[in-house]
C-alpha cells in the first residue's frame, strides 16, 4: 500500500518542518534513511539509559540538590533534539534518495512505538516519585503512560481503517516540551519544578492537564472524526464493525492485564519496581502495536489475542493470587527481560524478512545481487 500521510500542526508546519529542509541538506546521499531512524532510536535509548543510572528508582530529583548532575539534562536535551530531528528527516531523506520502501515505514513507525513510552520514561524523572507536592505517584505514572500509548495506538487503529495516517499534533508538541524541560533541568536545576508557577499551581501540573487535554480534547476526537468522514465518503478500509474494531481488542486486553497487577498486587509491584514495570508495559505495547502495524500496511486481519496476552495472563494471575509471594519481583524482571528479547528478536526477524522479500539492505542503498 502507498504510504499516505497528513500533517496539520502550525507548530510542524510552519517552524519545524523549515528547520528539517535545512538540516536534511546536510545529509550525505549515500545515507540510508534506515540508518537515521534507527540512530534516532538509539539516541532515545541513551538517554533513558543514563537517566536510569542516575535515578534508577525515580527519586533523584527529590534531593537536593538533585542527584542527576547538570550535564546529564543538558545532554538529554541535545539527544532528544537530534533524535527528534532524525525522526523528522527520515523520511524526506527516502524521498530525496528514492528509497521509500514499506520496510522504511515499518521501521519508523515500529521504532516510534517504543520510543513512545521510553520518553516518557525518561521524562518522569524530573519530577521524581512523591516529595509531597511536586512529586509524581507511581500510580499517576502509570496512568499517563497509559495515556500516550492510548494516543499512539489511536493514530494507528486510524490509520488501519482509513489507510491515512494523520500525525497527532501531540507529537511535535510533546518533543518541544521534552527539549524545553531538560534545558530548564539542566541551567535551573531539579529545584525549578518545584517553585509554584501560577495561582499556586505547579508546571508538573500545567503539563499533566495538557496531556490529558490533547489526549482527550484534541487525538481522540480527531481520530473518530476522520473515521467517521472516511465512512461517510465510503473509503473506510473495512466493511464490518467487527473488523474495524479487531485491532483495539489486544491493547486493550493487555492494558485490563496490566491495570489488575499493578491494583491487585500483594507485593506492590509497581511501588516496588516502577522502572521495570513501566518499561515492560512499554514493551508490550510496542510489540502489539508493530503487529497492527504490520497488518494494515499488507491489509490482513490482527488475529484477536496477541500471544503475549497469554503468558502475562498467567503471571499476572499468580501474582494476584498470591502464589507467587516474595518473588513476584524476580518473576517481574525474568518476564520484563523475556518479553524485551522476544521483541528485538521479532524487530530482526521482521526486518530480515522484508530485506529479502523487497530485495534490499536495511543499512544500505547498494542494491542486493539477485541469487
Amino acid at each position: 500500500s502507498q504510504y499516505n500521510a497528513v500533517d496539520t500542526n502550525p507548530l510542524s508546519v510552519y517552524i519545524m518542518q523549515p528547520i528539517w529542509n535545512k538540516i536534511i541538506k546536510i545529509v550525505p546521499l549515500w545515507i540510508a534513511p534506515n540508518l537515521l531512524t534507527f540512530s534516532g532510536f538509539v539516541m532515545v535509548l541513551a538517554t533513558y539509559f543514563l537517566i536510569s543510572f542516575y535515578d534508577w528508582d525515580y527519586t533523584a530529583s527529590g534531593t537536593s540538590p538533585g542527584r542527576v548532575p547538570t550535564w546529564v539534562w543538558l545532554f538529554s536535551a541535545f539527544t532528544t533534539f537530534c533524535a527528534y530531528a532524525l525522526d523528522s528527516i527520515d523520511g524526506k531523506h527516502a524521498r530525496r534518495t528514492q528509497s521509500s520502501t514499506p520496510l522504511g515505514e515499518l521501521f519508523d513507525h515500529g521504532l516510534d512505538s517504543w520510543a513512545t513510552s521510553i520518553f516518557v520514561l525518561s521524562f518522569f524523572s524530573l519530577f521524581s516519585l512523591d516529595n509531597g507536592k511536586t512529586g509524581v505517584s507511581v500510580y499517576r505514572m502509570y496512568t499517563y503512560l497509559s495515556i500516550v500509548l492510548f494516543n499512539f495506538m489511536c493514530s494507528h487503529w486510524e490509520k488501519y481503517n482509513t489507510g491515512v495516517l494523520f500525525l497527532p499534533w501531540g507529537y511535535d508538541i510533546s518533543q518541544v516540551v521534552l527539549i524545553a524541560a531538560y534545558l530548564l533541568t539542566g541551567v535551573f536545576g531539579v529545584e525549578f519544578w518545584r517553585k509554584p508557577f501560577l495561582f499556586g499551581y505547579y508546571i508538573t501540573d500545567a503539563l499533566v492537564i495538557m496531556l490529558i487535554g490533547f489526549s482527550l480534547f484534541l487525538s481522540l476526537p480527531q481520530t473518530l472524526y476522520n473515521i467517521h468522514r472516511a465512512h461517510i465518503k465510503k473509503t473506510l478500509k473495512n466493511d464490518s464493525l467487527y473488523e474495524g474494531l479487531l485491532p483495539l481488542v489486544s491493547p486493550l486486553l493487555l492494558f485490563i492485564l496490566l491495570t489488575v497487577w499493578v491494583f491487585f498486587s500483594p507485593g506492590n509491584i509497581l511501588v516496588k519496581q516502577p522502572r521495570l514495570f513501566l518499561w515492560m508495559v512499554g514493551v508490550a505495547f510496542s510489540n502489539v502495536i508493530c503487529k497492527v502495524i504490520i497488518c494494515q500496511m499488507s491489509s490482513t486481519q490482527p488475529e484477536l489475542f496477541h500471544w503475549f496476552l497469554f503468558p502475562l495472563a498467567l503471571v499476572v494471575y499468580t501474582a494476584i493470587s498470591g502464589l507467587l509471594g516474595w518473588t513476584e519481583e524476580v518473576v517481574l524482571a525474568v518476564f520484563t527481560t523475556v518479553i524485551t528479547a522476544a521483541h528485538v528478536h521479532y524487530g530482526v526477524c521482521v526486518g530480515r524478512q522484508l530485506s529479502e522479500h523487497l530485495n534490499i539492505y536495511i543499512f544500505s542503498l547498494k542494491k542486493r545481487v539477485q541469487e
